[in-house]
């Protein structure tokens, strides 16, 4: 069966060369537009809307349902697969038209086409003009959000790419993959060093070797859970160790700091929240240093990052569930890994220094609707096959996520889906600064010193 009557599923039906690599009988096609009901499509019936899946897949027997809207937005597809009864057949997207007969357009649904929204193209020409010739090194470049800002950069006319992270593992696994991936084209140009932004030695040897002139921030503590329960670890690793990265970049004459925030910093109810409202803070509040250019950029989770809840879905999902979700109501907000990146690189080279910049995070997603889609997509039923249990929220958690402080406000940029606020220095800016450089003195009350910086900081109880 096809969703659409357009142009898409008209020519996949006069193409048969064009539907993969095995013979399709298409019996019905549905499409929202009444006007078309009763018709003919090259010989297919258009029987109704889509709310009619459920008794055309069993009056037709239907083994595959193919969405030929190239132009089909997040909810309406979610709408399709919710209808469709997954013991029966699978959902596929056709994704446009081709003049090679080899190709094969039909694709599997994947998460990001139900969580995600359509990409913005990277504004290349403008990220190289900044990044030429320039050599850029990425703090935490191992991990999810640092090594895809790594992938997107070798492809760029940068001098060199310094990866920079504790985890032998990530670092030696993006090196590979970058060299087997660039490393023909003669653009391969990387280098990775092994070490902690505490350690400010190893931070000062590796400044001192590269001499990098950009910096791109990304090494954080950031499982929330974990850090309620280490939250001396939480503040070494992700104001201290910010502290001395910045330190590093002034005395380097780093020309621009970018550090990689989170909403969750945002009216923080978590020991990783507030760390990272600090770490913001002092990042900007070194702005006037030195000539490095110091912002941050704030967005919410990314699909499939480590610490995402995706893959914990995934994995109880292959075990036979349950399925846990912490709250029926808890929403958080989503984009790919790769739109991510390529939006901080924008920030980055549209950034004049003092800035925060918020990323567009789109609409908020229920996780309980994310975990019911994960179900599906596996070909289960929810409630039937998995069943979704809720565990009640964790330590440091909250319902929904913010992204912007209320005193805080909003400009547009050129880009549609970045915005900027240029903060007033914070009040407690001069003692903050004083305190790291005397590394926070702990006094064995981690919360309490926290709030005495952020005050907006409040520790949320556990509640179901």
């Amino acid at each position: 069966m096809l969703i659409g009557a357009g142009e898409s599923a008209s020519g996949f039906l006069l193409h048969p060369s064009q539907q993969g690599g095995r013979p399709r009988n298409i019996l019905a096609v549905l499409d929202n537009d009444s006007k078309k009901h009763g018709y003919m499509l090259h010989g297919v019936k258009i029987v109704g809307n889509d709310e009619l899946i459920p008794q055309v897949v069993e009056r037709y027997n239907i083994s595959e349902i193919i969405v030929a809207v190239p132009s089909i937005n997040n909810e309406d597809l979610r709408r399709i697969v919710k209808l469709t009864p997954v013991k029966h057949c699978k959902v596929r997207l056709l994704s446009g038209l081709s003049n090679d007969k080899a190709t094969d357009l039909l694709r599997d649904i994947n998460i990001g086409d139900l969580l995600g929204r359509p990409e913005t193209a990277l504004n290349e020409h403008g990220i190289n003009e900044w990044l030429k010739g320039k050599t850029v090194l990425v703090t935490g470049g191992g991990g999810s959000i640092g090594s895809e800002i790594c992938r997107q950069l070798i492809r760029l006319n940068v001098e060199k790419v310094v990866v920079y992270d504790i985890s032998e593992n990530n670092a030696h696994n993006i090196k590979e993959e970058l060299k087997a991936n660039f490393g023909p084209t003669g653009r391969y140009n990387l280098a990775v060093r092994i070490g902690s932004v505490q350690d400010t030695g190893r931070m000062e040897a590796v400044f001192e070797e590269f001499k990098p002139a950009i910096v791109f921030h990304a090494a954080a503590y950031k499982h929330v859970p974990l850090m309620e329960e280490c939250p001396r670890l939480a503040v070494d690793n992700n104001v201290l160790g910010t502290y001395f990265t910045a330190l590093c970049a002034i005395k380097y004459k780093v020309e621009r700091f970018v550090m990689i925030s989170t909403d969750k910093a945002i009216n923080p109810t978590n020991v990783m929240g507030a760390t990272k409202r600090l770490a913001e803070l002092a990042t900007l509040g070194l702005n006037q240093r030195g000539i490095t250019e110091f912002v941050c950029v704030r967005f919410g989770n990314v699909l499939d990052s480590n610490g995402s809840v995706i893959p914990i879905f995934k994995r109880q999902i292959e075990a036979g569930g349950p399925v846990t979700v912490t709250h029926r109501d808890i929403i958080r907000y989503f984009m790919t890994i790769s739109e991510a990146a390529k939006l901080v690189l924008e920030t980055g080279a549209m950034a004049k220094g003092g800035e925060i910049y918020i990323l567009d995070m789109g609409e908020p997603v229920k996780i309980a609707d994310l975990a019911d889609n994960l179900i599906r997509m596996a070909g289960l039923t929810p409630d039937v096959d998995i069943h979704i249990e809720y565990t009640g929220l964790r330590p440091g958690e909250k319902l929904y996520e913010e992204l912007l402080l209320n005193e805080e406000g909003l400009t547009a940029t050129l880009n549609d889906k970045i915005f900027v606020v240029r903060p007033e220095p914070s009040p407690v800016l001069g003692r903050l600064l004083e305190a790291l450089e005397a590394g926070l003195p702990d006094d064995g009350d981690v919360v309490r010193m926290l709030k005495s910086y952020v005050p907006e900081y409040v520790p949320a109880l556990h509640m179901d």
